[in-house]
């Protein structure tokens, strides 16, 4: 029988980019900026830290907890919970599964059970509604995800230590609703083809650090086309990374956050410097994939 663990208990999540250009749906990738949730058994549930309108019972740590929690056949023991997020919340960077992850090693670990990666998986998929940023946020590297009526699958790469992200996250949303009614319902046969050959290359460039591969492999045909008229600065962000030197600019899950790939710590510097001239005001960060992903400790 487990016993409910008395101290406070601390887990971090990685932030995520979903799709990275070709995969659309399927691939995700862990990066090194976190979301940090502190939390302890509480007689009533108590939010503190975060936006502030989500500092109640529907907030989506808590819900996850609860929804893991009865999975489990376990009590919903109430949490007090404070939240330290540097995972920017206007889309695309995965701070939605950040929270559904953090709620749900919390309902394994305040009871002192080992933490069940594929249930975690699982459940987590259940309720984002797909796997491609909750699968790293759990697993860290690169993860190829697909789902059957039984489990989510998920294969994990580590990804190439050169490679730096640069991410522009503006302070204006996309809706993933929205993102997805601007797709069409069916593509050709030629843009599916084009478009598998294209993912299998962008996996293999990402795990071997081979950026020009990337490059010449982030060519979408299924959403991009569709998605970057959501995003009012896709253009120039784009433009202004490619002749900074970045070796691919892709739009990070359904927006409104953008990431331009740079072979190097030195060219990704230019291309961040470029990129906050254009945008003064935006969160534009150069960060490398987190090997790592969420990790829990007490104390």
């Amino acid at each position: 029988m487990s016993a409910q663990i008395s101290q406070a208990l601390h887990v971090a999540v990685p932030a995520t980019s979903a799709n990275l250009g070709v995969g659309y749906d399927c691939l995700g990738l862990a990066l090194d900026v976190w979301m940090r949730v502190h939390a302890q058994v509480a007689d009533d549930l108590v939010i503190r830290g975060g936006d502030e309108r989500y500092r109640n019972p529907d907030n989506l740590i808590w819900t996850s907890y609860i929804q893991m929690r009865e999975t489990l056949g376990l009590s919903v023991q109430p949490l007090d919970i404070t939240i330290d997020s540097d995972i920017p919340t206007s889309g695309g960077l995965g701070s939605s599964a950040a929270c559904v992850v953090a709620g749900i090693l919390l309902a394994q670990t305040v009871e002192g059970l080992p933490i069940d990666i594929q249930l975690s998986l699982d459940v987590a998929t259940e309720i984002e509604g797909h796997p491609d940023n909750v699968a790293p946020a759990l697993l860290g590297g690169l993860v190829s995800t697909f789902v059957t009526d039984e489990r989510a699958y998920s294969t994990r790469y580590d990804v190439g230590e050169c490679l730096r992200f640069v991410v522009c996250a503006p302070q204006y949303e996309v809706r993933t609703h929205e993102a997805r009614q601007v797709l069409p319902e069916s593509f050709s046969l030629g843009d599916v083809v084009w478009q598998m050959g294209r993912c299998v290359a962008a996996v293999h460039a990402l795990s071997s650090g081979d950026a020009e591969l990337f490059g010449a492999s982030c060519d979408d045909r299924l959403h991009e086309p569709y998605r970057k008229g959501l995003i009012k600065d896709y253009e120039l962000l784009r433009s202004c990374a490619l002749n900074a030197g970045a070796d691919a600019f892709f739009i990070s899950g359904s927006g409104s956050a953008m990431v331009a790939l740079a072979a190097s710590d030195v060219q990704a510097r230019k291309v961040e410097e470029a990129l906050r001239k254009s945008c003064p005001d935006m969160w534009i960060q150069s960060l490398p994939a987190s090997l790592r992903g969420a990790y829990i400790h007490e104390g």
